[in-house]
């Protein structure tokens, strides 16, 4: 048995010694700043690998009187420094002093420095080398009150370096202070009882990340590649070996295990980044759901009903403006108060009063230190609203007819929809001329609807107060029939700008839903942009691309977020290319085909024109999907036009499709004449506009068209020598 000392940032003393009778310490008792231990070599090297809290494991070699430089030197003498270090490895001194005669470290540190190398010298004329980065051994050496303490620092490196981060913002927060805030929040408690976490400010990630290696029981040292003891003569290598085996087991198992209730946001997206980046490292990047987006809109993930809200903003010492702390943390303690009733809430406030600024009662309150900066944690236990709840008012008439209506086409479809195990849907469309609106729903992977409400744009002869009321009443009928809460809602009023509809971004939520189709999934985003993600009208041609994939190579022009590229993977293609000249999609797109399990060269994502991309390209495809917007006017690609130039675009397929291939062609212009007498010298064509139709959308059966183009026999198509493609 050996004595050892954990050091730790002040204000995690208790917790710290908790860590340590967890890890099979004994005598264990706190210290300013630290614990005393003791145990076996293994205790040490489990408390390297596993403590979440401790900053570096000391082993004691030595305590001797150093009134003067002298006496140090001699006490550092009396050590055989030939058990710890090779005469030709390397090592580095870390040195303190405080209430004594030797009153500078760095002096301190070169005798003990000298006393070593000297002992060297004189045995065999060799010396050690120094390394302050990574040596061999480090030594730790401390004068208080005239007495030395001489150690071996078994971390080597502060241990609060994990070994994942690879970036970070301007003010990190230390993965140490992280796990105390998450212990002090309860948090393994909250994960076990099927609760989420969320950082509404999340920086680099370091609250997410470490609250998910905890989750999932992995070691925190287990992706560092350096310790103190690698290099120390003493290092018993069979033993460490067997605990990172070990340690890598329990890792693989709580990973396969973990759930991803994970979310995070900052305003500042180079952090969002940043965070993706960090966690993609940590080996966790698969659970967590990171967007950007401003505190004052946060809110609980869509499906997600209980968790720990836990952040660090910023205090106004190195980040921002002091003055303008306190309307950041009174915003965030309006969305903890407004928005997660029911859940849990940590905040490390810069003091008592930027705390206070949330106007929000704290349960506890922990002194802790980030750096020299001493800060306040504070805990909150988010009661249930007892508000009795406002009885509705009762329905126009005009709500009512809606009502019955909405009511009617839901009997007509439920039980098909069951039947086909269809999750996201139309209910209404413009049914009723005064209130044109489309009404789809969009059941996620956990069991909750969710409605996505698109209003078109009322005649110019209704008041817009009149309009206004009516999108209201749309609300709240959909939600009684369908039983959807309003947070579920989604509303939107779907304008016509100058040459066509308003496709720009909404909103900046960045709030994701998982869906269902077919058996596969993808991510749906019902707030920021017009359009969700997913096209519902096009459900059965995206079952079509699936059908006709099979051992073929796919190209999907337009891709949007490639959810026929998942369909066709699905399907059995041996390769899918995805084109969009959106970056914002592509990866949108690339999320969707990792949900999936498909990733890798593979499944390639282009940001190209579609045009510029069949210039350049000369790969050959078997499957070709074609659904280009009704126009286009990008600053980054030539103007397009469905109707001028689909002739120009179906053509250029014709180029890059392998002899019996097929072109899957659609688009939305409800308008659109397919130029038969042009595209027939090279294709034969089968208009599959009524089979792409899905039953719910029955009372729009112009909503697109679509078409099966095939290369006519007599067209010579590629060159016969393309083997490996024509086979496709």
């Amino acid at each position: 048995m050996s004595h050892y000392f954990a050091t730790c940032p002040k204000g995690m003393e208790y917790l710290l010694r908790d860590e340590l009778v967890a890890l099979g310490a004994s005598d264990v008792r706190e210290a300013l700043a630290g614990a005393h231990f003791s145990g076996t070599l293994e205790t040490a090297y489990k408390a390297c690998l596993w403590s979440r809290l401790a900053s570096r494991i000391l082993l004691p070699l030595a305590e001797f009187d150093a009134a003067d430089d002298d006496a140090l030197y001699r006490g550092v003498q009396a050590i055989d420094w030939s058990q710890h270090l090779a005469a030709h490895a390397t090592f580095a001194v870390d040195a303190g002093t405080a209430m004594s005669k030797l009153t500078h470290s760095q002096f301190i540190g070169l005798r003990t420095k000298d006393a070593v190398v000297d002992q060297f010298r004189q045995r065999d004329g060799s010396r050690p080398g120094i390394d302050t980065d990574e040596p061999d051994i480090r030594i730790n050496v401390r004068v208080r009150r005239d007495r030395a303490t001489l150690s071996l620092d078994l971390a080597g490196s502060p241990l609060h370096r994990r070994g994942w981060r690879e970036e970070q913002g301007e003010a990190p927060l230390k993965e140490n202070l992280a796990a105390v805030m998450l212990l002090r929040a309860r948090w393994p408690e909250v994960y076990a009882a099927g609760g989420a976490l969320m950082d509404p400010m999340c920086g680099s990630g370091t609250l997410l990340i470490e609250g998910a290696l905890m989750a999932a029981d992995v070691a925190p040292g287990l992706r560092r590649e350096y310790f103190g003891f690698l290099g120390w003569q003493q290092h018993d290598i069979a033993l460490w070996r067997g605990l990172l085996d070990e340690a890598k087991q329990r890792a693989e198992t709580g990973l396969r295990a973990l759930r991803s209730v994970f979310f995070g946001s900052d305003a500042d997206p180079r952090m969002v980044q940043t965070a993706k980046r960090n966690a993609q490292a940590a080996g966790v990047a698969g659970f967590f759901t990171l967007d950007r987006q401003d505190v004052t809109h946060v809110a609980p993930p869509p499906g997600v009903g209980y968790g720990l809200v836990i952040t660090n903003p910023p205090y106004g010492e190195r980040l921002g403006d002091r003055a303008e702390m306190p309307k950041l943390y009174r915003a965030l303690g309006d969305a903890l108060r407004d928005r997660f009733s029911g859940w849990r809430a940590a905040v490390l406030a810069g003091d008592v009063e930027l705390g206070r600024a949330m106007q929000l009662h704290a349960d506890k309150r922990y002194v802790l230190y980030n750096g020299a900066l001493e800060t306040v944690l504070l805990t909150f236990d988010l009661k249930q609203r007892d508000e009795k709840p406002r009885e509705p008012k009762p329905l126009s008439a005009g709500a009512q007819m809606l009502k019955n209506r909405l009511e009617k086409n839901v009997r007509h479809l439920r039980k098909r929809l069951l039947r086909e195990d269809i999750h996201c849907w139309r209910a209404y469309d413009q049914d009723l001329p005064e209130y044109a609106a489309a009404i789809d729903v969009y059941g996620d992977t956990n069991g909750d609807d969710h409605l996505h409400i698109q209003e078109y744009r009322a005649p110019a002869d209704v008041p817009p107060d009149v309009a206004r009321l009516r999108l209201r009443e749309i609300a709240r009928v959909a939600g009684e029939v369908l039983g959807v809460p309003r947070e579920r809602i989604a509303l939107k009023t779907r304008e016509r700008g100058k040459g066509g509809s308003k496709y720009g971004q909404l909103d900046q939520r960045n709030e994701f839903i998982e869906v269902e189709e077919g058996g596969l999934k993808f991510l749906v985003n019902l707030t920021d942009y017009l359009d969700t993600g997913l096209f519902l009208d096009h459900r059965l041609v995206r079952a079509k691309v699936r059908e006709l994939a099979e051992g073929r190579c796919f190209l999907n022009l337009f891709a949007y977020t490639a959810t026929a590229s998942v369909h066709a993977a699905a399907g059995g293609a041996l390769e899918t290319t995805s084109v969009d000249l959106s970056a914002t999609y592509l990866e949108w797109a690339s999320r969707n085909l990792a949900q999936n399990g498909f990733s890798g060269a593979s499944h390639r994502l282009m940001q190209f024109d579609a045009l510029e991309f069949l210039q350049r390209d000369r790969g050959h495809y078997g499957l070709i999907f074609v659904d280009p917007p009704t126009f286009s006017n990008s600053k980054r690609a030539e103007d397009f036009d469905v109707q001028r130039d689909h002739v120009k675009l179906l053509e250029a397929c014709n180029e890059r499709l392998t002899r019996h291939g097929v072109i899957v062609f659609s688009n939305n212009f409800r308008r659109f004449k397919l130029d038969r007498e042009a595209l027939e010298q090279h294709f034969e064509i089968e208009d599959w506009t009524t089979p792409s139709i899905p039953f719910d959308f029955a009372r729009r059966a112009d909503i697109h068209g679509c078409w099966l183009l095939r290369r006519r026999k007599a067209d010579p198509g590629i060159n016969p020598w393309d083997t490996a493609r024509i086979k496709r």
